[in-house]
């Protein structure tokens, strides 16, 4: 195995930028997402790790080899795209043993590490199918399996389970954790989906237009976000936010007033996540709201509040709160996240 280093990557193409400078360091067996809203660079970042697109600047590194100007096939990168991209008048058999005539492996090895990977994920029954015989979680497991019969030093997964529902996604990211914990693989994983990236990341890189925002452990960067984009991206429902001013260290905004840790300053922005706000008053925060919506989730409920014109999300384990309700809500100080007028942390 080998980790990856992108060392000053960029990519232009005619009058667009997609990717800006990027330096970025992948530990050997880590599973990192790339996570971010459409456009934002994932997969164009992911393609030139693969050799599929050309850097224009920078250099990129699988463990020692730079691997910058190697062709695809030379750089032990697997990678298994949205689209599946399974050979349709093969057997799912067929479709594993392929990557292995190229690499001009004997019959009996090539026989090994198809039953190898066919037991690994549970396709052996299906091998003599072919893929219009297949469910599309099936064919999604072939995808898989033809880039793991490889052995390659990385995986790179571009968006593989946007095609599915919601339960088979659910499942097969139980199978990619799984299958991650027994062959401790580097591999990258782009999705904009950030359900799956905290689910799934050992680490995230956040992207927005072009940028890797910041990077790191799925509930550091939840709980203690350095940036305004990476608190909203994250979470669902998304985190409540104030936009202010702060005044002898006392934040104002529409139907709001509090202490803030900073003494002045102009578009201040004071978040909270949903599930931060309480019924209890732990001396911070304090809210004069009425309910407008309540969705019951089994355990628990999310609401949607009205506070002086600003509308508000609270997640709740009650059940017996109604639409029209008025509700006085609070929230513990280290709780409340500032970022300034650029969306940096305070």
């Amino acid at each position: 195995m080998s980790g990856i280093r992108l060392e000053n990557v960029s990519k232009q193409f005619p009058g667009f930028t997609a990717l800006q400078p990027t330096n970025l360091a992948v530990e050997e067996g880590e599973f990192l997402v790339f996570v971010g809203p459409s456009g934002c660079g994932k997969s164009t970042c992911l393609r030139l790790i693969a050799g599929l697109e050309d850097v224009s600047s920078g250099k990129i590194y699988l463990g020692e080899r730079d691997v910058t100007w190697l062709e695809p096939k030379h750089r032990q990168v697997a990678m298994v795209f949205q689209n599946y991209a399974l050979y349709p008048h093969f057997t799912v058999q067929g479709n594993l043993e392929y990557p292995l005539n190229i690499m001009g492996l004997s019959k009996i090895d090539k026989a090994k590490r198809v039953a190898q990977v066919a037991d690994l994920l549970e396709i052996g029954p299906l091998l003599g199918r072919r893929p219009s015989q297949l469910s599309g979680g099936q064919r999604q497991r072939v995808a898989i399996g033809r880039a793991l019969v490889r052995d390659p030093q990385v995986f790179l997964f571009d968006e593989p389970l946007s095609n599915l529902d919601a339960r088979l996604r659910e499942q097969m990211r139980l199978e990619l954790a799984r299958l991650q914990a027994q062959v401790k693989k580097t591999s990258i994983y782009v999705t904009h989906d950030q359900h799956e990236a905290m689910t799934l990341g050992d680490r995230l890189a956040v992207m927005r237009q072009g940028h890797i925002l910041e990077v790191g452990a799925p509930l550091e960067l939840y709980r203690n976000p350095q940036c305004l984009f990476t608190a909203q991206f994250l979470g669902q429902p998304t985190i409540n936010q104030w936009l202010g001013r702060v005044e002898g260290g006392n934040f104002t905004a529409p139907g709001l007033a509090c202490p803030a840790p900073l003494n002045q300053g102009e578009g201040i922005t004071l978040a909270i996540r949903p599930e931060d706000l309480q019924v209890t008053a732990p001396g911070g925060l304090r809210l004069e709201t009425h309910i407008e919506r309540v969705e019951t989730l089994g355990r628990e409920s999310h609401l949607t509040l009205n506070a002086s014109g600003v509308s508000l999300q609270w997640v709740t384990t009650q059940t017996h709160l109604k639409p029209g309700q008025p509700l006085q809500l609070f929230a513990a100080p280290e709780k409340l996240l500032w970022f300034d007028d650029q969306g940096k942390r305070v």
